[in-house]
């Protein structure tokens, strides 16, 4: 039997361990439409009871050593390696990913894991100064019971970048992955961690649609939210966690910037390009949404960027050796195609692509666009490359600041002093000096601000410290002090 084999999850919830779920879904392959499997639905009955679950097992793991969590957590990295080939067909067949992305998330995954098993013996306070004659202490411990929202675009990584953590820490976790892709987001998880010896409760699993993550934030048990997903959705999730007066984590959209600058090698420019907006669909938040273009060099950019685009084999990535795959479903295929059209019929010129079959999208290009045309101006989440060209750094700063947006910012230049001088000017939480907007490091603190969400709160010790932990104050003295009472 393999990790994966569908006779251990059909039609079930990774909750008290493999439990038969009251709904279920069809897990589909987005680029033939065929039936891969039926994974559980999770009602939010059902997930009320897996987060009293989780608290009720949640003080027994933050009590046993740091050392055994830390095992797990290595064992869990190894696994992550071990059936990389098996979790990487099911990335490509259930989330649509060419095989080099979905080899690219199962990596991360183990590191995930390995850092955090890192992080279980990371030191976790500090003495205080206090005018008594006492000890006085700040001391880390776990939030709780942590639940964790995933989207279906990178949906292990951004599955596990919070899990993992989160349970080195001591914390259990309730985790609702996307149902588009409840196999290699949730069950890929969930069996790792069970074949790593996570005791039985720590982790519960239950894909489901918005009402069951209605009752995962607003769940008496759960301290903490941990969310990745639009920035609409990301609204609605803060407003609930701040009545609830819990904490939220929320990683959100971004529309952002690649600025060129007309000192930049034009071919190696074109090709970060094109990575930066073509990869896995353009479906990633970090995707390059809009390519700012120094205004002697934009015409050219515009030719070969949309020759690269052109020459861009589309379609089954299971089957055939592809640069882009199938969209994740025909609704967001449509939203990507309105904004394309209704782009060009503003006035922009299509260069390259505007077009589909089924679920595959050509890769777009888009010249010609102002500043409010809505693939410029909207995030697209699709493979799509508008191009506005610019005349001086003082343009190019004001139009890369111009959003509501604030996640991830490339500027590809031949003087990198000149790019991160100009970076200082624009407000977001990633930068990239002669890189394209897409990139994830288990170790590097990772998040937006302003609509793409409340900072770096994932990734890199102290994020994540500061994200799964309360500080308690804690003082220790001799004998009881007499009061004048």
């Amino acid at each position: 039997m393999t990790l994966l084999d569908p006779k251990i999850w059909s039609g079930s919830l990774f909750t008290g361990g493999w439990t038969e779920a009251l709904g279920h879904r069809a897990v589909t392959e987005p680029a033939t439409g065929a039936e891969l499997g039926r994974a559980g639905i999770a009602t939010p009955a059902e997930m009320a009871a897996a987060c009293a679950r989780a608290a009720a097992a949640q003080r027994a793991w933050a009590e046993i050593s740091f050392e055994e969590r830390a095992a797990v957590l290595r064992r869990a990295g190894a696994l992550f390696e071990r059936h990389a080939n098996e979790i990487q067909d099911w990335l490509i067949r259930e989330a649509g990913s060419i095989r080099g992305k979905a080899g690219f998330e199962t990596h991360v995954a183990a590191q995930e894991c390995f850092e955090a098993a890192a992080l279980a013996s990371h030191p976790l306070g500090e003495i205080l100064p206090t005018a008594k004659k006492r000890l006085s202490l700040a001391r880390r411990v776990p939030a709780g019971v942590v639940g964790v929202i995933a989207p279906f675009n990178a949906p292990l990584i951004l599955g596990i970048r919070s899990v993992a953590p989160a349970l080195a820490l001591g914390n259990a976790v309730v985790l609702k992955p996307d149902p588009r892709t409840a196999v290699c987001a949730g069950v890929a998880i969930a069996r790792v961690l069970e074949e790593a010896g996570l005791p039985r409760d720590v982790l519960h699993v239950l894909p489901g649609w918005v009402d069951a993550g209605e009752a995962l934030v607003a769940d008496p048990h759960v301290r903490v939210i941990s969310f990745t997903g639009s920035t609409a959705a990301g609204r609605r999730v803060g407003e609930a966690t701040a009545r609830h007066l819990k904490r939220a984590h929320l990683e959100l959209g971004g529309n952002s910037a690649l600025i060129v600058l007309d000192d930049a090698d034009l071919d190696r420019a074109v090709s970060a390009a094109a990575w930066g907006s073509f990869f896995h669909q353009g479906q990633i938040c970090m995707t390059t949404g809009r390519h700012l273009v120094h205004r002697d060099l934009a015409e050219e950019y515009v030719e070969r960027l949309a020759a690269k685009a052109d020459a861009m084999p589309v379609g089954d990535p299971y089957t055939q050796d592809v640069a882009l795959g199938p969209i994740i479903d025909a609704g967001q295929r449509d939203k990507i195609h309105a904004l394309v059209t209704a782009t060009v019929s503003g006035g922009a010129r299509l260069a390259a692509g505007g077009t589909y079959e089924e679920l595959f999208y050509r890769p777009t290009v888009l010249a010609g666009v102002g500043r409010d045309s809505p693939a410029y101006a909207a995030e697209v989440f699709g493979p799509v490359a508008p191009v506005l060209p610019f005349a001086t750094l003082d343009e190019a700063a004001a139009l890369a600041a111009d959003s509501a947006y604030g996640l991830s910012l490339g500027i590809l230049t031949g003087d990198a002093m000149k790019g991160l001088d100009l970076a200082e000017r624009i407000p977001t939480g990633i930068v990239h000096i002669n890189d394209q907007t897409v990139d994830d490091e288990a170790v590097a603190p990772f998040g937006g601000v302003g609509a793409s969400g409340t900072g770096s709160r994932f990734g890199g010790a102290a994020a994540n410290v500061e994200a799964f932990t309360e500080t308690r104050w804690i003082t220790v003295q001799g004998p009881i002090e007499p009061y004048p009472f």
